[in-house]
């Protein structure tokens, strides 16, 4: 029974752990039962560890007595992998949320998988170095769910994905055996590179305690500029131009519909910085180390778009406070489309060639299946990744239509989310049976008791045996 099961793990924990690290029945607050987008269930437990050791112990006990596990850090996640299910022991890293080092000769940092990002950036940034990364969530999303998610965000562009960011990982498998390479060596091929297997793997493969994080020169200029545009195509060929003409300095290029973007800044109650009623609208932003010069590029290329006709309007930032304004916008979003009642939402990857062609056979399908739904998108173009928003009373039937219009264009179900529990059944909309297949078998290998955030990126299984099977 899981009671029983709950109450030997907690006896061979309990002098193992400190007074906080474990809190269960009343103690666990609703916090721990959701994750940003739905509530879940109640954890049986909350586990608190202060370090590598005692994530150790924890998870050699949960796999003895085959307790399920599901890990938590800022449960900032949109798509269920931090959301508790049945019978799951929550497992939250927070207290683990301190930067240990930073290296300002190498431009590395290595930080506990609890530290929100924004501790991460202000690190980096006292040290006179740049954190590539950046999400609307940097308050509370933490390093362990950035790598388990393979995190974004709005500068892709310039810095890639948090997989291009990590030079090292320490990490715990489900039997409890500590994996250590935080060396942070640019250059390392002897033999497997297994900190790759955990980027992206939501938690299903082992546990991240510490990572090695990769920084950047701080940049001596940040400007921006928020664009008016015809139409998507313009916005394409603007950036296809950009990234010419602002190589080395292009680090975003968002794109906001027109909905979106005259929504928002009415509910924020702020003047539009570009005039509405265009067909589309971008942010745009450059980083780099000669302002003079950056400044000079930045104009002249955002004037030749006016004159050539990719853009209608143009606003550049001159000063911090503009440069905040602009990004507010985009920020705002979320808060926008909270008011509109929006309870759908899907994060896509779409190829940049076959964008308008995606959107539109989609927009056909939803019709059909929900002629009342209001669809409300916004991304990040630079990286094809369209946040693809709905209000609808068919979430169901959307969601397929979205997703099957995905598979059409050889895109992803998940740009930046991840999986969890909500895209499960959409898998393989954009992996192959054999790729599917492939995962269960690494999933099979690193945890064979299914202990660690069973039912997340697959089904949950009947038994041990189903796993192995591919």
């Amino acid at each position: 029974m899981p009671s029983d099961r709950l109450s030997r793990l907690l006896a061979r924990l309990e002098n193992r752990l400190d007074a906080a690290a474990i809190l269960s029945g009343d103690a666990v607050p609703d916090a721990y039962c959701a994750d940003a987008a739905a509530q879940g269930q109640r954890p049986l437990a909350v586990l608190r560890p202060r370090n590598c050791a005692d994530v150790s112990a924890i998870l050699s006990a949960a796999n003895d007595l085959g307790q399920p596990l599901v890990v938590q850090g800022g449960r900032t996640g949109l798509s269920g992998g931090s959301r508790p299910v049945a019978d799951e022991v929550s497992l939250s890293l927070e207290r683990m949320s301190s930067i240990e080092s930073i290296d300002t000769v190498a431009q590395t940092l290595i930080a506990g998988a609890g530290t929100p990002m924004q501790v991460v950036q202000q690190g980096a940034s006292d040290a006179g170095l740049f954190f590539g990364v950046d999400i609307g969530a940097r308050g509370s999303a933490t390093v362990g769910g950035n790598i388990g998610t393979n995190a974004g965000g709005i500068r892709v562009l310039r810095y890639g994905m948090y997989r291009a960011q990590v030079m090292g990982l320490e990490a715990v498998l489900a039997d409890g055996t500590v994996l250590t390479s935080l060396k942070g060596l640019p250059k390392d091929n002897s033999g497997y590179d297994l900190n790759q297997l955990f980027i992206g793997s939501e938690g299903t493969l082992g546990i991240i305690t510490r990572a090695c994080l990769k920084l950047h020169p701080k940049p001596k200029i940040e400007r921006n500029a928020f664009l008016a545009l015809p139409s998507l195509a313009a916005a394409q060929d603007l950036l296809s131009k950009l990234r010419v003409e602002l190589a080395g300095l292009l680090s975003a290029f968002e794109v906001i519909f027109p909905n979106v973007y005259e929504g928002t800044v009415a509910h924020m109650g702020i003047r539009p910085p570009v005039a509405p009623r265009a067909g589309m609208y971008a942010m745009v932003e450059i980083q780099g180390q000669a302002p003079d010069q950056d400044n000079e590029r930045f104009e002249t290329v955002l004037a030749a778009a006016l004159e050539d006709g990719l853009a209608s309007d143009v606003v550049l930032s001159n000063s911090v406070r503009e440069f905040q304004t602009l990004w507010a916008i985009r920020d705002g979003i979320n808060g926008f489309l909270t008011a509109c009642g929006q309870n759908a939402g899907y994060d896509i990857s779409v190829p940049l060639g076959r964008m308008q062609e995606f959107l539109d056979a989609t927009a056909q399908s939803i019709s059909m299946v929900d002629p009342g739904a209001v669809s409300f998108i916004f991304g990040h173009l630079g990286d094809g990744n369209l946040h693809y928003c709905m209000v609808t009373s068919r979430e169901k039937d959307v969601a397929k239509a979205v997703f099957s219009g995905i598979e059409q264009v050889g895109g992803g179900v998940s740009a930046e989310h991840g999986i969890g529990t909500d895209k499960v059944g959409y898998l393989n909309y954009a992996r192959s049976e054999a790729e599917i297949a492939t995962m269960r078998r690494l999933k099979a290998a690193f945890d064979p008791n299914a202990i660690l955030n069973r039912g997340r990126v697959f089904a949950a299984p009947v038994s041990v045996a189903q796993m192995e099977r591919a």
